[in-house]
């Protein structure tokens, strides 16, 4: 197991919030960061990602997605607008980096989708979600990140 791996496992240990960050180094570390996530999630959760173009943002979600019990391959679902991947927690991967006008959300149905598992939306600083997870990923030069938890989800 990888340091930041062990970092963000034993902060998880303490606590049932994520830690306020953590500094990955390569694209396994970052998966191995939203797993851990993943495996908190329950029916109903929302987190927004952010960060720029190339963060890391759907190798983040790959994590995530294995953590809430799913083995299917993610891709990043910029031209389909959603992904639902199966587990022990329905995921629907969303990504909103080609919405333009905040109208055009209301045809998404992530309310829908948060009602039958949870959510995790890429470029999510074009929502406001009462109660969701707020999760900046920063590119810090080469494979290393900095994934900070700027809001926790609030179970």
């Amino acid at each position: 197991m990888a340091p930041a791996e062990r970092r963000w496992r034993s902060a998880l240990a303490a606590t049932t919030t994520l830690p306020d960050q953590v500094t990955t180094s390569s694209p396994a570390e970052t998966e191995a960061a939203g797993e851990t996530l993943g495996k908190r999630l329950r029916v109903g959760d929302v987190v927004l990602l952010t960060g720029e173009l190339g963060a890391g943002k759907t190798t983040f979600v790959r994590g995530v997605t294995r953590g809430a019990g799913s083995s299917a391959p993610v891709a990043s679902p910029t031209f389909q607008l959603v992904r639902v991947y199966p587990g022990h927690v329905q995921l629907a991967h969303v990504d909103l980096y080609r919405i333009e006008n905040v109208s055009e959300l209301a045809d998404l149905g992530l309310e829908e989708l948060a009602g039958e598992g949870a959510v995790v939306v890429e470029w999510g600083d074009r929502l406001q979600v009462p109660g969701s997870a707020l999760i900046e990923i920063e590119h810090l030069g080469g494979d290393r990140r900095l994934i900070r938890t700027n809001r926790d989800l609030s179970h």
